[in-house]
């Protein structure tokens, strides 16, 4: 009868803590006396309460004498603490005779105190953390309205946080997750991913969750909030590899004005001094002992004695077959070079979305987990009560209390996620990694662009066309064309040697240096060239019809890529918009058997350890569901880039 008794005051004082952390606004105190009460007129629709925020400021007082396990009225929630707990299942106790009859008013107390109903608490203004919008709130209220930001952190643990004991009245942000409106983004006209709709309420899925951990990040460290259309702009021309792939195109083009340039001469201005003391052979084949000096300056330089200036101080001196053909090649590279600037910034492009959907699915499965944590924990103390007193198992308990520890272990896995999802997005959009990355959306939700993904036949033609890839692998052909079509006309046309010299020449014998007057020489010359005796010529063509066959099969394999690129997006496309659809339909499914399972305990109909099946279902399906939707992003983001079209473009 006595372990009967403890039962009966454990099973109450539960019920008076589950009402009191039913609201993150009051706490469950021993020692309060003023605790306010609301009624069933006082629980509203939540799309409704949203928007009467500031008729909530003062929370609404019954009288104390409602105050108990009598008043149970349906749909109430009440909140009450353990003294007035005790009392009134003390004062009950000595009115019932069987003891029964006890267990099922306790019983029918935690019912009322589990019942996923939730009032919103009064608003209060934030200080010090920065208000954010939260992860993915699975057991929240769904709403029609935009969502309250609130502050977040995915360093606190799942038991309630300082903050929280201190009376946090922060507002709840009700979200429901399993039913989110694709945000639509055609690929004709753009528009913001903000002006989309984001929450819609579809038939009457509610996922509901405890507002009584709330997550909280402290900005002291820094915080840096992100969304996706803020992250894509910063992949731009300081972008590392974006600008890296910008100056090989500002390389290409100064390499396309030197190549137009070759016909043009060089100047050479300067002056030269030669001094000879000696024999020298003279131009009839005599020996000649003399003293002689000369010098010039001007245009051109070095000349001595008899012949023209060896330094033309105008000269133009190419192969006529690289004046022609040399800015044709160089103008396929630049082509080529510019595709690929374009490639590169639909590659990062597309890495960014990535990283910033897998940094939002991290936070948004710590909240997950964080969820499941809260039912395991509330499961494992009524176990371990139930054993206590004679009711349960301690095998049961134990059990419970292991996964706890799993549970417990599951949620610093997903906090490591975050870590690294966020530096995996600082390092794709070039951040100095100085704050904490934390994105604003409230959820993940499935993103279309507009593009049909069931027709892949028609959207490989639009990739073949579009993709940047393909058109830079086209002008790399086109420039090895060009540069077989120039080993080819090489033996055929000739090299050029064009000079001009001006200036002032003179000289003497000795040490005299005199007669110094002006002096013009003009050269030129054609030479047709035959490399190796005719070998070389034909193993250049040979190399060059190489390197065209080489960018041609490249070329196609390109194509094969491309194809390959669509069809695969378009399949995941398609095949994670199903998943999508049954992974929505589990959420309340899994949720419906937590519920009955929680009932049914509460009934006296079952033992807690039944219900732990149901808190793995439903921390699967609402795991599914998340990973469905990133899934369904990602393979998005892949298939606009395997269009041909930017990420950015569709935001």
């Amino acid at each position: 009868m006595k372990s009967r008794r403890l039962l009966y005051l454990t099973l109450a004082n539960l019920a008076a803590c589950a009402g009191c952390t039913a609201m993150p606004g009051f706490n469950d105190r021993a020692d309060s006396t003023n605790v306010p009460v609301m009624d069933a007129t006082d629980v509203q629709n939540p799309a409704t309460d949203a928007g009467n925020a500031s008729d909530r400021s003062v929370p609404r007082r019954l009288d104390p004498k409602m105050i108990g396990p009598s008043a149970d009225v349906e749909g109430d929630v009440r909140l009450v603490n353990n003294t007035e707990s005790v009392a009134a299942v003390e004062s009950e106790k000595s009115a019932q005779s069987e003891p029964p009859q006890l267990a099922t008013a306790a019983r029918q107390t935690i019912r009322h105190a589990a019942s996923p109903r939730r009032v919103p608490p009064p608003e209060r203004a934030t200080d010090g953390p920065v208000a954010v919008a939260p992860p993915v709130d699975f057991d929240k209220p769904a709403v029609t309205g935009s969502p309250t930001p609130q502050t977040v952190s995915v360093d606190q643990p799942p038991a309630l946080t300082e903050a929280n004991e201190a009376d946090d009245t922060s507002p709840s942000t009700p979200i429901e997750i399993a039913t989110a409106a694709p945000v639509q983004m055609a690929t004709t006209s753009p528009i913001q991913a903000s002006q989309a709709s984001a929450i819609e309420l579809v038939d009457d899925i509610q996922v509901l969750a405890d507002d009584s951990a709330p997550i909280l990040i402290d900005n002291s460290a820094g915080v840096m909030p992100v969304n996706l259309p803020s992250v894509l702009a910063m992949v731009g021309g300081r972008h590392p590899a974006v600008a890296v792939a910008r100056w090989r195109v500002q390389e290409a083009y100064a390499e396309l004005d030197q190549a137009r340039a070759l016909w043009l001469p060089t100047i050479q201005t300067g002056f030269s001094f030669h001094r000879h003391d000696g024999h020298y052979q003279a131009s009839d084949g005599s020996i000649v002992d003399v003293n002689r000096n000369s010098f010039q300056y001007g245009l051109g330089a070095g000349a001595t004695g008899a012949g023209t200036t060896p330094t033309p101080g105008l000269v133009a001196r190419f192969h006529l077959a690289d004046a022609l053909f040399q800015p044709r090649i160089a103008k396929r590279g630049m082509w080529a070079d510019g595709h690929a600037a374009t490639a590169t910034m639909n590659d990062q492009l597309r890495d960014v979305a990535v990283a910033y959907t897998d940094l939002l699915q991290a936070h948004q499965r710590v909240a997950i987990v964080q969820q499941s944590l809260q039912r395991a924990q509330r499961l494992s103390k009524l176990t371990r009560d139930f054993a206590e007193a004679g009711e349960g198992l301690q095998a049961d308990a134990d059990r419970l209390a292991t996964e706890v520890l799993m549970v417990q272990n599951r949620l610093f896995e997903a906090q490591e996620q975050v870590g690294v999802a966020a530096a995996r997005l600082a390092a794709a959009a070039s951040l100095d990694g100085g704050g904490d990355l934390i994105p604003t959306d409230a959820m993940a939700m499935p993103v279309h662009f507009g593009v049909p993904s069931d027709d892949t036949n028609s959207l490989v033609p639009i990739a073949l066309r579009n993709r940047p890839e393909l058109k830079e692998a086209q002008a790399l052909v086109a420039q090895a064309c060009e540069a077989h079509r120039r080993e080819r006309f090489s033996p055929f046309v000739p090299s050029v040697l064009l000079g001009f010299s001006t200036g002032g020449f003179g000289g003497g014998l000795g040490n005299n240096l005199d007669q110094v007057d002006s002096r013009y020489d003009f050269d030129a010359a054609l030479v047709w060239q035959t490399r190796n005796l005719g070998f070389g010529e034909h193993a250049a063509r040979r190399r060059a019809s190489a390197q065209v066959q080489q960018a041609r099969y490249e070329k196609l394999r390109t194509m094969d890529q491309v194809a390959a690129d669509v069809r695969t997006a378009a399949s995941q496309v398609t095949m994670r918009t199903r998943q999508i659809d049954v992974c929505q339909s589990a959420i309340p499914t899994a949720q419906d058997s937590y519920d009955r399972n929680v009932s049914r305990i509460a009934d006296g109909q079952g033992l807690p350890i039944e219900a732990l099946q149901s808190i793995v279902a439903l921390e699967t399906a609402q795991q599914a569901y998340l990973d469905a939707v990133v899934g369904h992003n990602r393979a998005q983001f892949e298939l606009q880039r395997a269009l041909g079209w930017p990420v950015s473009e569709g935001m």
